[in-house]
């Protein structure tokens, strides 16, 4: 079975190389799910123009001298910068944009830009770039502000791309021209405004974009593509009525209806100037989510070891102790996974769990085939030859079987049928299977009442072996006990049969034995042979049990001694004992 866990790796690891969507998907809500919800910093305030503020202005949109008023009065309530998520491409009909332009100048601005997807761009000095000039997300387009606007103030590019669920969850901190210049969104130009900087730097590595950094804060850890993860900071918002924005810098956009498009995001719908105050807000949490740009390679080493795990884990141990330590694994996987993302090292967890319950799935299958086979195997083996509760120990435990064979102490007993030639003359060939029947059953259920394991009929002959392959601890005085049974049981039933039994103590090898394509439980060793030399005696002897030396030993019966013998293949005589 181990043969199939390197393909099984390959296969599960494909997803992750290739990027594939429902699994992007899959990681993605597993994100969202788990990513902490910062507190705000309080450096930030949301105003909205909602739906009443455009009905008593008399519509959208607002005239240039009112939105002048909006700015100075701002100010004056406190507000230490301006952000208007809205974009002034043409002139005001009402001939205020030169009022505008005075009050954006007042304090640190900034006004948004568009994409259009006409090849426009504006200029964008400061950017300087160490390493090589690669990354970012290319842009197709910008709709440009009123020049009066634009030159006394900052412009940013409110771009809001969506993942492959069409929600946005990454936003560009600069976004790259085909000429290779940069423009800069609409949130990190609110800090260049604030701290009056000129230049971004942007830092490179192989991969592409790595780091951003503006002075005044510290460097914004990024994907190659230059985008930053959004934390969705639950903002401090505010109204035209309200203004509440001592000491704050104010993102200004609108809520009526119709206005400016609802944006999806994994909290719901937004409003463009509620993401960029949450990509601001992003920017100065130290912790905030980021993806390494080592993931990839993270993500298929989690995936090799914890798979290999789940599968070496449920086909080494049986299934009650490999569920429960896949268990363990699988918590472990979560766990792993929910920490990193906490600690906003998104590094995706997800697609190992699912691989895992994928390779529990096929494993645990595998094995129960595995399993059921032996059950099988075990039952059809032993069924016939030991006690049901033995045989079910056995399914349960086949370890105890321990194939190829032991060496093991154990006690043999050995039956046949005294006259059994004379006796197939005098009878019909029914006559004598019906008798033989009989005596046979009456043996195996005193061998299997007393623990022991009837191991093979040989004619009118039995085996029975005590200790295994169950352990039996007094295995000595259930072979005796199963003698005397026997004995017992054939003069309670009239059966005209004579037995004599021999019983034996001693190691031997017991396993299943036999060939490749044909084998059978058994044991093999002197002490097996000596046992069937003992039943062979008790003809000559006298008597219907002939007992060993070392079984007379360890057994708590009052035996009788008998004159020793010697027997065929030995060269000393034996000690004998018989009931007494």
């Amino acid at each position: 079975m181990n043969k199939l866990l390197l393909p099984l790796l390959i296969i599960l690891s494909l997803p992750l190389l290739f990027q594939s969507t429902p699994t992007e998907i899959l990681k993605l809500k597993v994100y969202d799910t788990f990513i902490k919800t910062p507190e705000p910093s309080g450096n930030f305030v949301i105003l909205n123009i909602t739906e009443e503020n455009v009905e008593r202005e008399g519509g959208w949109p607002l005239p240039r001298q009112r939105l002048a008023e909006i700015q100075i009065d701002l100010l004056n309530k406190g507000a230490i910068g301006i952000g208007w998520v809205v974009s002034f491409p043409q002139a005001d009909r009402m001939g205020g944009d030169k009022m505008f332009a005075e009050a954006l100048g007042y304090a640190p601005s900034v006004i948004a830009m568009f994409e259009d997807g006409k090849g426009n761009y504006p200029a964008s000095p400061g950017t300087v770039v160490m390493g090589n000039n690669n990354g970012g997300i290319l842009s197709s387009g910008v709709k440009q502000n009123l020049p009066l606007l634009a030159n006394n103030t900052l412009s940013g590019l409110a771009i809001a791309p969506t993942d492959v669920d069409q929600l946005v969850r990454k936003i560009p901190l600069l976004v790259k021209t085909p000429n290779k210049d940069w423009i800069p969104s609409f949130g990190t130009q609110i800090y260049k405004s604030l701290f009056n900087v000129k230049t971004y730097i942007i830092k490179t590595n192989d991969s592409g974009i790595s780091e951003i950094s503006i002075r005044g804060i510290p460097p914004v850890k990024t994907d190659s593509l230059g985008r930053k993860w959004i934390s969705w900071v639950n903002t401090e918002q505010t109204t035209l009525q309200e203004m509440n924005v001592n000491g704050k810098f104010v993102f200004v956009g609108v809520t009526a209806n119709g206005v400016m498009p609802q944006i999806a995001t994994p909290v719901g719908l937004l409003e463009p100037h509620k993401i960029q105050a949450a990509l601001a807000e992003s920017i100065l949490i130290q912790n905030s989510p980021h993806i390494p740009d080592w993931h990839l390679a993270a993500e298929i080493l989690i995936l090799l070891i914890f798979v290999s795990l789940t599968w070496l884990t449920i086909n080494y141990f049986n299934v009650v102790k490999g569920a429960s330590i896949f268990g363990i694994i699988l918590l472990t996987t979560g766990i792993s996974g929910v920490f990193s993302i906490q600690k906003g090292v998104l590094i995706d967890f997800s697609w190992t769990f699912v691989s895992q319950i994928i390779t529990s799935t096929i494993s645990f299958y595998l094995n129960y085939q595995k399993q059921y086979k032996l059950r099988q195997e075990i039952k059809k083996q032993f069924e016939h030859y030991l006690d049901p509760r033995q045989v079910k120990q056995l399914q349960d435990d086949p370890s105890l079987l321990k194939l190829g064979g032991e060496k093991k102490e154990a006690t043999f007993l050995f039956t046949d049928v005294r006259g059994f030639t004379s006796l197939s003359e005098r009878l019909q060939p029914e006559q004598v299977t019906e008798l033989m029947n009989q005596a046979l059953t009456i043996q195996s259920n005193a061998v299997q009442q007393y623990g022991g394991m009837v191991d093979k009929y040989i004619g009118d002959a039995m085996m029975a072996i005590f200790n295994a392959p169950i352990d039996l601890p007094d295995h000595q005085n259930q072979a005796i006990l199963a003698a005397l049974k026997i004995q017992e049981d054939m003069q309670v039933t009239n059966i005209p049969l004579k037995i004599g039994i021999g019983v034996n103590t001693g190691e031997a090898v017991i396993g299943n034995m036999g060939s490749n394509t044909r084998f059978d439980y058994s044991a093999i060793g002197d002490c097996v042979n000596t046992a069937a030399r003992l039943e062979s005696a008790t003809k000559d002897v006298g008597v219907d049990i002939l007992i060993g030396e070392n079984t007379a030993k360890n057994c708590d019966f009052e035996l009788k001694s008998l004159r020793p013998i010697k027997v065929k293949g030995k060269s000393k005589y034996l000690k004998i004992y018989t009931n007494a």
